[in-house]
């Protein structure tokens, strides 16, 4: 299965995304998306998973949830906005994330785009940093992977013009 993974559009959806995203199977946003607007395209587009962000208003909220758990092709995937990363986890999620045992944890919020594997709790982290126009990062990024027996493979970092 082919995933593309954003983060942090607030609102913006770079027209380059339909391009980047025009072979994966599943999109993946990690939350703060900005607007229903925003959603509905991309829905529109491919199958949708997302969970809201701290600046997401009630109408999406009622549609995404916080935290999103979920397998897929055989491995266990937990996505949140606000997570933290190995081994600064936030500590509301580290213990759930200890009983979880998720094989990749996603999160957004911070803009940094990271991919960094946790030995300690035998994870992948992965934060596509952000794709939307607000916030002080000065370059926008998406993520692309492939998830085959429960592993992932060919990661790839996408830059975005501006």
């Amino acid at each position: 299965m082919k995933i593309g993974l954003m983060s942090d559009t607030h609102g913006y959806l770079h027209p380059k995304v339909f391009h980047h995203f025009e072979k994966v199977d599943q999109i993946w946003h990690a939350g703060d998306i900005g607007n229903v607007a925003l959603a509905d395209q991309l829905e529109a587009f491919k199958p949708l998973r997302a969970v809201y962000g701290n600046v997401d208003g009630q109408d999406l909220r009622v549609r995404y949830p916080e935290h999103n758990l979920f397998m897929c092709e055989g491995m266990k995937v937990w996505m949140t906005h606000i997570g933290g990363y190995p081994p600064k986890y936030t500590t509301a999620i580290k213990p759930y994330i200890v009983k979880k045992r998720p094989q990749l944890f996603i999160s957004g919020h911070s803009h940094i785009l990271k991919i960094m594997p946790d030995p300690a709790l035998q994870l992948l982290h992965i934060n596509p940093g952000a794709c939307g126009k607000q916030g002080w990062h000065k370059v926008k990024t998406l993520v692309r992977f492939d998830v085959e027996n429960g592993g992932i493979k060919n990661v790839e970092v996408i830059e975005l013009p501006d």
